[in-house]
Formats: C-alpha cells, structure tokens, sequence
C-alpha cells in the first residue's frame, strides 16, 4: 500500500517533513520518497496507511492538497473511499468502479481533474487536452467526482479531457 502526498502550490513538502522533529519522528520507519508532486510513502496496509495521515493530519491540512492511497499500481483511492472501504466496508470495489477522476500533471504539479465516465479508460483522455505530461486513476466517492466536475468547469474547456474539440 503506497501513500502519495500531493504538495500544494509552492512547497516542498518533503523539505517541510524532514525539518520538523514531529514528523520526522512519525515518519522515521516509512522512508518517505520525494517526488515531483509531493512525498510518496509505502506502508503495510491501508489500516497502517490511515493512520499514518491521521498522525500527520496536522502537516497534511497545511501543506497538502490531497493524500491519496494506492489499491493497485495505477488505481489511486482518495482519503474519504478509503476510509469507506476500511472502516464502513461499505464500497465494494471492483473493475466497474464507476466514480473515478482522472488527475493530470504537469512538471509534478497538479494541473487537472476531469471526472471520468462510467466504462472509460485513462487512454481514452488526450494528456494534450487535459494539458498533463502525466495522468493517474483516482477512484473515489459520488461526492468527490462532484467536486471534480465542478473544479474541471471552472478550469475552462481545456481541462475537460476528451470533450474539447
């Protein structure tokens, strides 16, 4: 189970981890490894995984635009399906997941987030449109690809994937 700790805009969040006793303290069995977009962090389980965001809930609300859990390589959770899944075991997963978003990036910032239609492949969304040099899966809630549609509306045209002609 990876954890990838998307940094907000003008930080360098594994800079900001390593600087703080606390942190470092928490994270001193993980190894966390920087990336271009922020900090990823392998632990044994999604249990140990959520816990660990709880324990550095602190430096994820200032300096972290989204934690995202790993179920398989290249299929990302968000926080809220994974708690859904761990504690109320109430999302049954699968290869139809129909609540998926597909984030872009760009120079390992985060540029864009289309919501991605039911039955769709990450292939099927032309990186050039969404303007990303690098996409990821996101599965998530009916809620969180609400917020993304709307994020992807008041980006403009570009940002909207496939449907820009």
């Amino acid at each position: 189970m990876n954890i990838l700790l998307i940094q907000r805009e003008g930080t360098d969040l594994h800079n900001r981890l390593f600087t703080s006793e606390t942190s470092r303290m928490v994270l001193r069995f993980y190894h966390p490894r920087k990336k271009p977009c922020g900090v990823a962090i392998t632990c044994s389980t999604l249990g140990s995984a959520l816990s660990l965001t709880k324990e550095l809930r602190w430096y994820i609300r200032r300096y972290v635009r989204e934690p995202l859990f790993e179920r398989e390589p290249g299929i990302w959770f968000t926080h809220q399906l994974a708690q859904d899944v761990y504690y109320e075991r109430t999302a049954v997963l699968g290869p139809g997941w129909k609540y998926r978003k597909l984030y872009g990036f760009r120079d390992g910032k985060l540029v864009s987030s289309v919501p991605m239609t039911a039955g769709s492949t990450p292939d099927e969304y032309h990186q050039e449109y969404i303007g990303a040099d690098r996409t990821i899966e996101i599965w998530c809630t009916e809620d969180d690809v609400e917020e993304g549609e709307l994020l992807a509306e008041d980006a403009g045209p570009e940002s909207r994937g496939a449907e820009t002609p």
